[in-house]
């Protein structure tokens, strides 16, 4: 970039105008290095967003003599390492990661990779859906990993009323997520 030490300058005395430049011209690049680590589109909107907030708040701590490419690369890097020990922290991780080792393997090559952030909002859109006793139930059983007689015993059900709790969900939750069917059969 022609000029990029006089925008830092800028930068380093409050202009927004220089800021602006700057993001204008080093988002599209960023973008391509986060997206490429990360494989989504919204995850990797928020860290490209967040690199730049970085910038804007530690912009008194930016070394004009030295590399921003290097700074800024470095700043979306350290976030992109924060969002993935929390995804790798998610009840659903290993079941995403399996159904994308069976795509992988897979020889039907109409099916395509699930994007996780995608199919985690949804996921909790279509939970909304469930009473609060069917979501009470589904995320003690699937994402707790509690047996349907704990769950009974915990909230003073029967184990068929628990089974038919978890039944309804199952159902409803299916319906709302009909896009992610094939990824469904290893979570619920």
């Amino acid at each position: 970039m022609r000029d990029e030490k006089i925008h830092i300058r800028g930068l380093l005395d409050d202009s927004y105008k220089d800021f602006t430049v700057l993001y204008e011209y080093w988002t599209p690049h960023l973008y391509q290095f986060v997206f490429s680590l990360v494989k989504s589109r919204s995850i990797t909107k928020d860290i490209v967003q967040e690199t730049f907030i970085k910038i804007w708040i530690k912009r008194k701590q930016i070394n004009p003599d030295q590399s921003f490419k290097s700074y800024l690369f470095t700043i979306a890097y350290r976030i992109v390492l924060k969002e993935f020990r929390r995804q790798i922290n998610h009840p659903l991780m290993g079941d995403y990661l399996a159904y994308n080792d069976e795509v992988a393997l897979s020889e039907n090559t109409t099916e395509q990779k699930l994007d996780l952030d995608e199919f985690l909002i949804q996921y909790e859109k279509a939970k909304t859906k469930l009473t609060p006793r069917q979501r009470e139930v589904f995320e003690m059983n699937k994402e707790m990993q509690v047996s349907v007689s704990e769950i009974a015993d915990k909230l003073s059900l029967t184990k068929q009323s628990v089974r038919n709790q978890l039944s309804a969900s199952l159902k409803s939750l299916r319906k709302e997520l009909v896009k992610f069917t094939g990824f469904l059969f290893y979570v619920l």
